[in-house]
């Protein structure tokens, strides 16, 4: 784990979330972790590639895939880090839930996804946006550069109607803006800002890691986290608090790997 950044960093970092959508956090994950994720995310992304890569689902040569919750990727430097928590709590506060693990990773032949959301309202009837209540902790096992299919987004379209943040960025109010990372730089998101995947040019795989955090009253069935008992039993007790709604199992084994989560786009 991290050393917890003083306050007032914690604080600008949490206020820009709620300004803009987002922050980032340079430098704050080891590359050579992010190199060890890399090594092992490989063989699962051709794995899905071969079984379900038909489906497309997140758009030509493009893949969403879940992460198994085990070695390398249950790293307490990472998914119990002292910073990120820190901010993820000014936000979705201290019981909040950890709800998600995986990947979003464009190929050569990738497009341009169409400007979306990652969730709708909470209440859409009411056409009021409210606090975050569903979070992104997005890291990318790579460089991200112009080449190899940079996230592009706005500033401050999360507490917009939707038809409003497009108009915004038809008449040049706003604009997509491409996010450059470097490994080991740690973003922080609500996912109700105006974004965009891009094209992947250069044809090397950018896998960028998704956690996902929520308020603890909010579930979306289509994602979750499996966890293996040996895995469970190796957490930190911080770390179980904050993987406590998801299911404990024997064995990766017995889980069903195919993926849920298809519907993305808001």
């Amino acid at each position: 784990m991290s050393q917890v950044l003083n306050e007032k960093p914690i604080e600008s970092y949490a206020q820009a979330v709620i300004n803009d959508g987002f922050c980032i956090v340079p430098g704050l994950f080891p590359a050579q972790v992010m190199d060890e994720w890399n090594r092992a995310f490989q063989p699962l992304l051709e794995r899905h590639i071969a079984l379900e890569g038909h489906k497309q689902n997140r758009g030509k040569a493009r893949y969403y895939v879940t992460l198994p919750f085990i070695a390398p990727f249950t790293n307490l430097e990472i998914i119990d880090n002292d910073t990120v928590l820190a901010i993820v709590e000014k936000l979705v506060g201290k019981d909040g839930v950890m709800c998600q693990l995986a990947t979003d990773t464009p190929l050569a032949g990738s497009e341009y996804q169409e400007i979306h959301r990652d969730t709708q309202l909470l209440f859409p009837e009411t056409g009021q946006e409210t606090p975050a209540y569903q979070l992104a902790v997005n890291f990318s096992l790579v460089d991200v550069t112009p080449e190899n299919g940079p996230l592009e987004l706005t500033y401050g379209t999360h507490m917009l109607s939707k038809a409003e943040g497009l108009r915004r960025i038809e008449s040049g109010e706003t604009r997509l803006e491409p996010v450059f990372m470097k490994k080991g730089d740690v973003m922080i998101r609500d996912v109700r800002h105006l974004h965009r995947g891009t094209p992947n040019r250069n044809g090397i795989p950018r896998p960028m890691v998704v956690i996902g955090y929520s308020r603890r009253w909010l579930f979306r069935p289509e994602v979750d986290i499996k966890i293996p008992r040996a895995s469970y039993e190796g957490l930190s007790a911080r770390a179980k608090f904050w993987l406590r709604f998801n299911p404990v199992v024997e064995s990766l084994d017995e889980v069903e790997r195919t993926e849920k989560y298809q519907s993305f786009a808001y």
